[in-house]
């Protein structure tokens, strides 16, 4: 089952495409987080879902929100995707223990091998304020992350 509102977002610390670890504990106190779980890099519906939030990155600065996505690919994937698309914000790496972070927030697909579309809006204390959850062929909608953001 997937983490809900009101639920304290499970801590991580994970490597981005270029290799720097991030976790989630470092932006308490700091900023808002979209936590966006994808399946994989270089699929339609995901870059498609990925190019979207680079082009609309403003709108998560203007919010006081940092931007992490996070797949089961290995780094050196996350890399290429990522200069291949010209995504600026990190891409989180899940890939060794396979699926720890996916599982701890409920959205890793046992029989699928990967991340289902799980996204988590995280204010600045740490709480979980807005999810939503999608099977992998269903694209989500970035307003919506932008109606959650603006109310907190």
């Amino acid at each position: 089952m997937a983490i809900q509102v009101g639920d304290k977002a499970p801590d991580f610390e994970l490597k981005d495409n270029h290799g720097a670890t991030v976790r989630l504990s470092d932006f308490r106190g700091e900023k808002n987080v979209v936590l966006l779980f994808y399946p994989f890099a270089f699929t339609g519906v995901c870059t498609g879902e990925l190019c979207e939030l680079r082009d609309n990155l403003p709108q998560f600065a203007d919010r006081d929100t940092r931007l992490l996505a996070v797949s089961n690919d290995s780094i050196h994937t996350l890399r290429v995707f990522g200069e291949q698309e010209g995504l600026e914000y990190p891409l989180l790496s899940d890939f060794w223990p396979h699926g720890e972070v996916s599982r701890a927030y409920g959205v890793f697909a046992e029989d699928k091998g990967c991340a289902v579309r799980g996204t988590f809006v995280i204010d600045k204390e740490g709480t979980v304020r807005w999810t939503v959850v999608n099977a992998l062929p269903d694209a989500r909608d970035l307003n919506e992350y932008v109606k959650a953001l603006d109310t907190l």
